[in-house]
């Protein structure tokens, strides 16, 4: 499996919907399997990061049967191809449906990740490129905090 840390994708337009994300796993050549779909809906119908154990609890609760290669496939493509997000935690993976540049307020009592967009100024962007001699296509930056 490939490092979700190490590969971020850039896509080329935003997936807003679970339809776009069906759209877009066409346009790429990608299989439509019915276990496929399932993981799709799940993740646009919680809108959390969700690790794969709880994907399958969750599908399985919902009466979709799939099983836990299936369903460990299925996230490893749909990340690879830039469909979904992919959060690496000291505990493991978390997967989302964004596939878009985010930032993330991760909630130190909860475990909880919050996606939340963030635009840096243009002059902070500029610094970045100077500093270090790369034109910046893209950014996350990660907030972290308590709940009191």
């Amino acid at each position: 499996m490939a490092d979700c840390e190490k590969i971020m994708h850039l896509p080329s337009s935003r997936i807003s919907s679970f339809s776009d994300a069906i759209e877009r796993c066409q346009s790429l050549g990608m299989r439509l399997s019915r276990q496929r779909r399932y993981i799709l809906e799940l993740l646009w119908d919680l809108q959390e990061h969700l690790s794969a154990r709880e994907i399958y609890d969750e599908l399985n609760q919902r009466g979709k049967k799939i099983g836990h290669t299936s369903v460990y496939q299925n996230l490893e493509a749909l990340f690879e191809q830039g469909i979904i997000e992919c959060v690496e935690r000291s505990d493991g993976r978390l997967y989302g449906h964004q596939n878009s540049s985010h930032s993330h307020v991760n909630c130190l009592d909860t475990q909880k990740i919050i996606d939340i967009d963030i635009k840096l100024p243009s002059t902070v962007i500029q610094e970045v490129e100077q500093r270090t001699g790369l034109k910046i296509k893209g950014y996350r930056i990660d907030f972290f905090g308590t709940t009191d």
